[in-house]
């Protein structure tokens, strides 16, 4: 299965193992599984830290570049048909990373894994909720 995903969900991966429930740390996991991230998850990270909610104990550059390694994350890219999927992509609570996260989820036909309770209720997307 091909998995995108969510920003918690990639971060919670490294910093909080224990919001992932069983089912999806098994998916994360598995060798049958492709994991993907989107470059607006970076983003978001990096909102996040200048923000000050989040603390990474090393380099934002290094915390990230072992991530992806660790993981084996590929790179979801942001393109124009994802940005074009935008159109079709309206969220009720107007987040526009969550917007684009669910565009690529779309455009690139992977499995978003998500906790967000909003996401989890769209129509038309694969989705692993992490409940």
């Amino acid at each position: 299965m091909n998995l995108l995903l969510d920003t918690n969900i990639w971060l919670w991966n490294d910093l909080q193992p224990e919001k992932i429930s069983s089912h999806v740390a098994q998916d994360l996991a598995s060798s049958h599984n492709e994991l993907w991230l989107s470059p607006v998850s970076l983003w978001e990270l990096l909102l996040l830290v200048e923000k000050k909610r989040l603390e990474l104990h090393q380099q934002f550059n290094q915390w990230v570049s072992e991530s992806i390694r660790d993981l084996g994350l590929r790179e979801a890219p942001l393109t124009w048909d994802v940005v074009q999927e935008l159109r079709f992509t309206i969220l009720s609570h107007g987040d526009p990373a969550d917007r684009f996260l669910v565009a690529t989820a779309r455009t690139f036909d992977l499995t978003l894994i998500t906790s967000d309770q909003k996401i989890l209720r769209l129509p038309d997307l694969k989705l692993l909720p992490n409940l």
